[in-house]
């Protein structure tokens, strides 16, 4: 199972993102639990996650989230990928992020 995080600025408008996700993950026979926090609740959502993905409105983050990440990998969500709520593009980077694709 792979466990993606995402964050933004609210966690609002990622759960779409999310939900799209989820789709792309089952129609490919991907097992994977996927979620989405606040920036302020990345460091404890963190520890139980394989790989963080920033939302595009908290690049200027990525650094802190690095910090916080515990060599775990940390990536900004393809600005694209995110305005068109493309979750199979978005899900196809977390994975390349973990060598699985």
């Amino acid at each position: 199972m792979v466990k993606i995080l995402l964050v933004c600025s609210a966690g609002m408008s990622t759960s779409f993102v999310v939900k799209k996700m989820q789709e792309s993950a089952e129609a490919k026979g991907i097992e994977a639990e996927i979620w989405a926090v606040a920036d302020a609740d990345a460091a404890e959502n963190i520890k139980k996650a394989d790989v963080m993905l920033l939302g595009p409105q908290v690049r200027f983050l990525e650094g802190k989230m690095k910090g916080i990440a515990d060599g775990k990998p940390v990536a900004v969500i393809d600005m694209m990928a995110y305005g068109s709520m493309n979750g199979e593009k978005v899900l196809e980077q977390a994975l390349k992020l973990l060598g699985m694709e």
